[in-house]
């Protein structure tokens, strides 16, 4: 069979690399690319993108083998139904390798027509390395390679204000943009580089925060072969993500012409605050899964999909987003009820399966991050406390019961079969000594008087909640958690 670049004609080869991307990866390809070669398609924009593998090893060479060209197929739930969207993705012209083509990169630097660079070198990529040069080829850092390559940039045109770029980094920190920025000053400094140049990056440069959303699950092994037979040719970068797609950039509007994917339908927000946005996505869509999948687990369904299924725990779960949730935060109502459409969907997504004990990974300090400031906020606001949320609480401490064997932790369902309980140590040995006494009440006052798990606060002092989560800990030894979700839901 056939490569896709010796099937498919590319369209749009020939537009400006007015785009630079470090990290050649899944995600960038699913979620940036595609919004790229949205916006050239509809004529919104004409540009095209320049990938830069950002580790010695990567896939630059399949990735200009092909031309640039790949598939990505966009699976998800609409309304309830299996939809599918399959898109042949031309945005990228090639990909350098700095590591065996420095030069190409520092090229680029010279290009009239750059205006972007976007980035995504996981977490850790935004960090400062200790002994990294300007004569490196390349540095080890990626904030080192951006100040060389700003530097290069700074140097061919002479410091020109109009030759600053947009930088838009996608890694998962807080401040993005603001730590790339703080990393690139900081080695233009220790480098004893121009203080002409450190002002050209202030004032010319624009360093944007992000926030990114959608689950991309890579290239389905399981499936390629299926998928050449329906598409007709050799795909070795071929793609897949949900339907869903959410991009917030924190910036002056008047960068947003030189990068126009807003102009199509992808989800793309400008704004001057993406805290919100941030906010949003943490207490809905997190909140949602850290709320639900532990009593969904104890119930006995192993999958986000499985438990969608049951009208019960689905209608537990936009009780917590519509009626304790949403009333906590500050952006537009119908603004909220939309993203939380989203969620029922992407959590009915058939073509992902999300394990249920993979997202209760660390879930004492997700339910401190993502459903106590909903909960502390309910109350605060109400003066009562949120029955679900506090519900919520209760099966977190109840799927923690748990003994230790042979180094690992062990939980077990009602139906005898036991699971494993996975995060720090000190949390794990903790929660194992205080359910020796399996008594509800101890077990309540001892964990929620834990400040280490909530911030630094003592919950014992929220008014009934100590009261409320040992009768839910009662009560699950009583009755199954349907039935504690369905009587919580006949309370008006």
């Amino acid at each position: 069979m056939k490569s896709i670049n010796k099937t498919i004609k590319k369209v749009y080869g020939n537009y400006p690399e007015k785009i630079l991307q470090f990290g050649e990866g899944n995600f960038l390809r699913a979620f940036v690319d595609w919004m790229v070669d949205k916006a050239n398609r509809s004529g919104a924009y004409q540009g095209s993108i320049v990938l830069c593998q950002p580790i010695p090893e990567g896939l630059c060479d399949v990735i200009n083998r092909q031309d640039g060209l790949y598939t990505l197929a966009m699976r998800g739930s609409e309304n309830g139904k299996p939809a599918e969207n399959i898109e042949v993705i031309n945005s990228v012209s090639r990909c350098i390798n700095p590591y065996e083509d420095y030069d190409a990169l520092l090229e680029l630097a010279r290009r009239e027509e750059l205006e972007v660079v976007v980035s995504n070198t996981t977490e850790a990529g935004i960090a400062y390395h200790k002994g990294d040069c300007l004569s490196d080829r390349p540095p080890v850092s990626f904030p080192a390679k951006i100040t060389a390559f700003l530097y290069e940039r700074y140097q061919a045109f002479h410091g020109d204000p109009k030759k600053g770029l947009l930088f838009l980094p996608v890694e998962l920190i807080d401040n993005n943009g603001a730590e790339l920025k703080r990393l690139v000053l900081r080695y233009a400094k220790e480098w004893g580089l121009e203080d002409s140049f450190l002002s050209w990056v202030e004032k010319a440069n624009a360093f944007a925060s992000t926030l990114v959303d959608r689950i991309v699950t890579g290239y389905p092994r399981e499936e390629a072969d299926a998928f050449e037979k329906r598409l007709g040719y050799q795909d070795q970068l071929l793609d897949t993500c949900e339907l869903f797609n959410l991009w917030v950039i924190e910036g002056d509007k008047k960068w947003a012409e030189r990068f126009p994917v807003h102009k199509t339908d992808a989800h793309v927000i400008w704004t001057d605050d993406v805290s919100p946005y941030k906010k949003r996505k943490v207490r809905i869509l997190n909140g949602a899964h850290t709320s639900t999948v532990l009593a969904a687990y104890l119930a006995g369904y192993d999958t986000v999909g499985d438990f969608m299924k049951d009208d019960t725990i689905r209608a537990f779960m936009n009780k917590v987003i519509y009626d304790e949730v949403i009333p906590t935060l500050d952006l537009p109502e119908e603004d909220l009820k939309s993203f939380a459409r989203a969620v029922n969907d992407r959590f009915s997504n058939p073509y992902i399966k999300h394990k249920l004990l993979d997202i209760a990974l660390n879930s004492c300090s997700k339910f401190n991050a993502r459903c106590l400031p909903s909960l502390l906020d309910y109350a605060d606001t109400k003066g009562i406390l949120p029955e679900c949320l506090t519900f919520s609480l209760a099966a977190f401490i109840r799927f923690y019961q748990c003994e230790k064997k042979d180094g690992a932790f062990w939980g077990i369902r009602k139906d005898g079969s036991p699971y494993p309980v996975r995060d720090d140590a000190s949390v794990l040995e903790f929660m194992s000594c205080v359910w020796e006494t399996k008594d509800p009440d101890h077990v309540a006052e001892a964990v929620l008087s834990r400040r280490e798990f909530w911030s630094g606060r003592d919950l014992t002092e929220v008014g009934g909640l100590k009261a409320a989560v040992a009768a839910y800990l009662k009560e699950m030894d009583q009755k199954s958690i349907p039935q504690i979700m369905q009587r919580l839901l006949e309370n008006v």
